[in-house]
């Protein structure tokens, strides 16, 4: 990438359009080609062009690990299939017997791989709330060798203080990942705040149109990035060519849209709180929000997440207004440009037992926006008849 002072590092929205990638030199065309092939010619055997088989690598997925990488501000970035396959990686680089303290309030699909899956083969995790760090501190054990933190966390944008609880893990050589989905590295950047490891599902906002399913970690450790790109070699979660470049698509345009999802979240927030009908907002950009603070010192903006119950909290109202907007589709995922609507407890989180999700405070009747980036006024007055039948 040529920019005019070689001195100073780009701004942001430069890196997002240039970083990891230039210009084909064959043709000059200026986005990255796809390359669909699975097999690369050798010039003789064992010596090739830098690419042997492309389970292991691809040209076009190397411009997008490149971009990715700039945008965490970090020396690597491995990509995966989907964010569930970049967690499942990481996660089997722990050994049978080691410890993961994680957040209580994070992505349904991320406590099933955990306590599902991994926990047969003698995994164990702890799910907290990390916004206590007094919690943090009681949970760790000399067994424990992940932190696993959301922040803001899914559903309740509760935000955890990353630097803290780095500072707590690097004096136990404990090492730190943070799953930066909501926030984007726009957002913020956790590496920054001392974690070892960023993971994203790129299928959210990296991606940002809903089409497109993947994943990546980013770090700056060698030894992290040898041992996950020695699992996509054996495991074989790889990205195909097509999606890493729909991704790249995606990521020329992310500070842009991420203005937009801040702003109508902001606004709908607002319109929420103030709602007759409306019970509590969870919104880390409400000044009485209980992660507020935190959230001024170590993001740029409040996301584009909002949850929220009703003041007669039962879930048949839930029900009633998740089944009644029109500009809000009613699905799960999150992060393209059109607003969804969700119900946690019986889409994205209903893996996690009823239980665990109370008492992390998720309650039936708990909604879920991702505000897209369509007009706000049109947002506003479709949530406003949706709550006009509860």
């Amino acid at each position: 990438m040529h920019t005019p002072d070689r001195d100073r590092r780009p701004g942001f929205g430069t890196l997002a359009v240039h970083a990891g990638q230039e210009p084909d030199p064959s043709t000059g065309a200026i986005m990255p080609p796809i390359y669909q092939t699975s097999t690369y010619v050798q010039k003789a055997p064992g010596e090739h062009f830098g690419y042997e088989y492309a389970r292991v690598s691809n040209p076009t997925r190397t411009a997008l690990e490149g971009n990715l990488a700039a945008l965490e501000g970090a020396r690597h970035a491995v990509a995966f299939a989907s964010g569930v396959a970049a967690t499942d990686a990481l996660i089997k680089c722990l050994r049978p017997g080691d410890h993961i303290v994680a957040s209580n309030d994070l992505y349904g699909g991320t406590h099933r791989l955990f306590r599902q899956v991994f926990g047969p083969f003698g995994i164990r995790s702890s799910f907290i709330d990390m916004t206590d760090p007094d919690a943090v501190e009681g949970a760790l054990t000399p067994e424990t060798k992940l932190l696993w933190i959301e922040t803001p966390t899914n559903p309740l944008l509760r935000v955890v203080d990353v630097r803290a609880l780095c500072d707590k893990a690097r004096a136990r050589g404990i090492d730190v990942a943070v799953d930066n989905t909501f926030a984007t590295p726009y957002l913020q950047q956790p590496l920054a705040l001392g974690a070892d490891l960023v993971v994203h599902s790129t299928t959210k906002y990296l991606g940002g149109h809903s089409d497109v399913i993947g994943g990546v970690v980013c770090t700056n450790r060698d030894d992290w990035e040898e041992k996950l790109r020695f699992l996509i070699k054996s495991a074989g979660a790889a990205p195909g060519p097509m999606d890493c470049f729909l991704t790249l698509r995606g990521t020329k345009t992310l500070h842009l849209r991420m203005q937009r999802h801040c702003e109508n979240a902001a606004r709908i927030a607002e319109h929420l709180a103030a709602h007759p009908k409306v019970g509590r907002v969870y919104y880390p950009g409400l000044p009485d929000d209980p992660g507020h603070d935190v959230a001024r010192r170590q993001m740029r903006d409040f996301g584009g997440m909002v949850s929220f119950v009703l003041r007669d909290e039962t879930l048949e109202k839930a029900l009633h207004v998740l089944s009644n907007t029109t500009v809000f589709a009613l699905a799960e995922s999150l992060g393209g440009v059109e607003s969804l609507i969700n119900h946690p407890a019986t889409m994205t989180h209903a893996s996690i037992p009823r239980e665990e999700r109370l008492k992390a405070g998720l309650s039936d009747s708990l909604i879920r926006l991702s505000v897209g980036v369509e007009s706000v006024e049109d947002l506003i007055a479709d949530l406003d008849r949706a709550l006009a039948g509860v």
